[in-house]
């Protein structure tokens, strides 16, 4: 492997454990004359990113890579994730196998689908970001809904009275969408989930469009929404305020090794026999 290969490593900063780990993969790999940065601050870009933590170290990643179609090798430090599923005595293994070319193949890269999100706040003008799990618009106040008027692919549809309204991939279909009742999509399909946070309305069901279906949330009544992003709280949207959300070209890029496991994880998580 050529000295110039550059390492981009994210870490969970509050589990002793797992700066220990990424302080023995930045000593394996200088050993090995690879270059080791702080993603998070890295320029240029990596060539591959190791994320040591959990699913939320794994969020933390793709954020900072911006788009950029980077590996990923997430190492799971604590309970069995969805997205990180190499184990962190495997970390080092793991690591090596991707860089010596994987033989045999032993690991491939997953493509996940990105959220191109667009936040139009009447007062403080447009800017746009990437999610991989969801989009997510609530109430501001305690005691009230928020009201919503959506537009699928250019048509109105109609407007939510709900604590909230979440726009999710189908990564994001076992996040929060999950919990407000939502389906479960297999991460490799493309779509675009809508699902409604306590909707005070005759239709609570979740809707999952075709990926090319956009769709133009705009806050009403003078009932303010807070805006967050795969958990990071972005902005508040008073009356006016729009917020566009679109399937991406984009990708996150997520190193495997072994079979596909999605449903195995499932079945762990909630219990699942098989009979």
């Amino acid at each position: 492997m050529a000295s110039s290969t550059v390492i981009g490593l994210v870490v969970h900063r509050y589990r002793d454990d797992a700066v220990a780990l990424g302080e023995a993969v930045s000593s394996w790999a200088r050993t090995r004359g690879l270059e080791v940065v702080d993603l998070e601050g890295a320029d240029p870009v990596p060539d591959l990113v190791v994320s040591i933590g959990g699913d939320g170290t794994m969020l933390r990643a793709v954020r900072a890579l911006r788009g950029e179609p980077v590996p990923i090798i997430g190492v799971n430090m604590g309970s069995l994730g969805y997205l990180a599923d190499v184990e962190a005595d495997s970390a080092i293994g793991a690591i090596d196998t991707w860089l010596s070319g994987s033989p045999d193949n032993a690991c491939r890269v997953e493509d996940r689908m990105l959220l191109d999100v667009s936040v139009d706040d009447a007062s403080g003008g447009p800017f746009s970001a990437l999610a991989l799990n969801e989009v997510v618009l609530e109430k501001r106040d305690a005691g009230h809904t928020v009201h919503l008027a959506v537009e699928i692919d250019g048509a109105p549809f109609t407007t939510y009275a709900a604590d909230g309204l979440i726009i999710a991939t189908p990564t994001g279909s076992t996040a929060y969408s999950l919990s407000a009742r939502g389906p479960v999509v297999s991460p490799r399909l493309r779509a675009i989930l809508v699902t409604p946070v306590s909707p005070h309305m005759l239709f609570d069901r979740s809707l999952v469009l075709d990926p090319g279906e956009a769709v133009r949330i705009e806050v009403l009544d003078n009932r303010a929404a807070t805006v967050s992003l795969d958990g990071v709280s972005l902005c508040t949207l008073d009356t006016g305020g729009v917020v566009t959300v679109a399937a991406s070209d984009k990708t996150a890029r997520f190193v495997r090794f072994g079979a596909a496991r999605f449903h195995e994880v499932l079945k762990s998580k909630f219990g699942l026999a098989d009979r």
